[in-house]
């Protein structure tokens, strides 16, 4: 069975999707962008900024299934441009350390929704 959730701290869908799915005790992120969902408005001031947007949205995502960073077992990154890797990379791992960092891929798409820079998925097991 499904359960869906939703937050008002993280930006709506924009499209026929739900903000993350709750499988059994595996949660499942939609991708997140650089949406503030205060405002509704893009950050993209620039690249750090993005991304702490980014995981900021799915800390709350993670918070309204009642679960934290320490749950993710999956992270899927989506840049840009592989030149801001570094810049992501450090954002990113400030959210995690040595001992819970989950497994993950970062890959360079030709073009992200709204023209953002990044946008993280993430799979969570409780």
């Amino acid at each position: 069975m499904k359960k869906i959730i939703t937050t008002a701290k993280a930006p709506a869908p924009i499209g026929p999707y739900n903000q993350a799915i709750l499988s059994g005790n595996t949660l499942y992120t939609s991708g997140q962008i650089a949406f503030n969902p205060e405002t509704g408005e893009l950050v993209l001031d620039d690249i750090k900024t993005e991304t702490i947007q980014v995981m900021e949205n799915l800390k709350a995502v993670l918070d309204a299934a009642e679960m934290s960073f320490e749950y993710v077992v999956k992270a899927s990154i989506f840049i840009s441009d592989m030149d801001d890797f570094s810049e992501i990379n450090d954002v990113y791992g400030s959210y995690f350390n040595d001992t819970n960092a989950p497994a993950r891929e970062t890959v360079q798409v030709a073009r992200l929704p709204k023209d953002v820079n990044v946008e993280i998925s993430m799979i969570a097991v409780k």
